[in-house]
């Protein structure tokens, strides 16, 4: 019954960061194909996700938490900036990346958020970064480096507008992972994200006005693709990711998960056709090895600093 139970958290943490990688090959085909603008995209996925979250939540455990959380003002206002600079953040920034280059960079630029996440730890807590820590940081940069210029330093692979949105959709993910955490914990984190998504999807709405946009070709196959975003890229996803966590440990989860980027890559060039070179699959390689790096346990207790995606919000991509 144990294995069968490993074995289930297993696979449910494998098809959703599958689900995962290929909604950013489903993102990039809307965005460059069906003139869809990446305002629209990420207003849509936010704004239907959060409702549907809410939804689910009144129905579950966390019922009662969907309209106590709005009393405690505090909270409120913790809940606002992770709607903003946490969801709409990462979101955003992703999908810029992937409307101005491809999925595959900009799923692997934001898998370096684990990385500037340690950094911050490590300059915070004012220590010496471990053995782990290093070798993260070193597959990070050559890893980076690789994945930009394919092995040419004087030419970039991709344009610098999808590198600076990658990087930028990383930064966003190191503070999504970081700061929620109590929310999480006090609410819930159907609660949290339902919540957040809204304001996310409210704000970029009030910014931006996304439903200006009237040159979208509406045919079935974009609207397929919507469809996928929210459902099988963010609600089932999701689920199936927090779900795990009865049969698995976290830090497999973690791990089991650097199927995202791969899953992303393969799509990118199997059905985009995107061209990616040796040099870009081994930088591709070192980021996802970064994830690896990260995990490995520290012996002492006092000087550990290993930093771990945060299971319970994991739907940034």
């Amino acid at each position: 019954m144990e294995v069968s139970s490993r074995a289930r958290g297993f696979a449910m943490v494998l098809v959703a960061s599958l689900l995962w990688g290929v909604s950013g090959t489903v993102a990039q085909s809307l965005l460059q194909h069906h003139s869809f603008t990446t305002e629209w995209l990420v207003a849509a996925r936010l704004l239907l996700s959060g409702t549907l979250l809410l939804l689910l939540s009144l129905f579950g455990n966390d019922g009662q938490n969907v309209w106590r959380i709005m009393s405690s003002g505090a909270d409120v206002g913790r809940l606002f900036l992770f709607g903003i600079f946490g969801l709409l953040g990462v979101q955003y920034t992703y999908f810029a990346s992937i409307e101005i280059g491809n999925a595959a960079t900009a799923t692997l630029l934001q898998y370096l958020g684990p990385v500037f996440l340690t950094v911050y730890v490590v300059v915070r807590h004012r220590q010496l970064p471990s053995s782990a820590q290093m070798l993260a940081l070193m597959l990070a940069l050559i890893g980076t480096f690789l994945l930009i210029t394919n092995g040419r330093p004087d030419k970039l692979s991709i344009s610098a507008g999808a590198v600076v949105w990658g990087l930028a959709s990383a930064l966003a993910l190191a503070f999504y992972t970081l700061y929620p955490k109590s929310l999480l914990h006090r609410w819930g984190s159907t609660v949290v994200l339902g919540w957040a998504m809204l304001i996310g999807g409210i704000g970029l709405c009030i910014l931006t006005r996304p439903w200006q946009a009237i040159a979208i070709d509406w045919e079935i196959t974009s609207v397929l693709g919507v469809a996928f975003l929210v459902l099988f890229g963010t609600l089932i996803a999701f689920y199936l990711y927090v779900d795990s966590l009865r049969f698995i440990k976290p830090a497999e989860t973690s791990l089991l998960a650097s199927a995202e980027p791969l899953s992303a890559v393969v799509a990118t060039v199997v059905w985009l056709h995107v061209p990616f070179g040796w040099f870009e699959w081994l930088g591709a390689i070192c980021i996802i090895g970064t994830v690896f790096a990260l995990a490995q346990k520290v012996e002492t207790k006092k000087k550990q600093a290993t930093v771990e995606p945060a299971i319970e919000q994991r739907v940034s991509s």
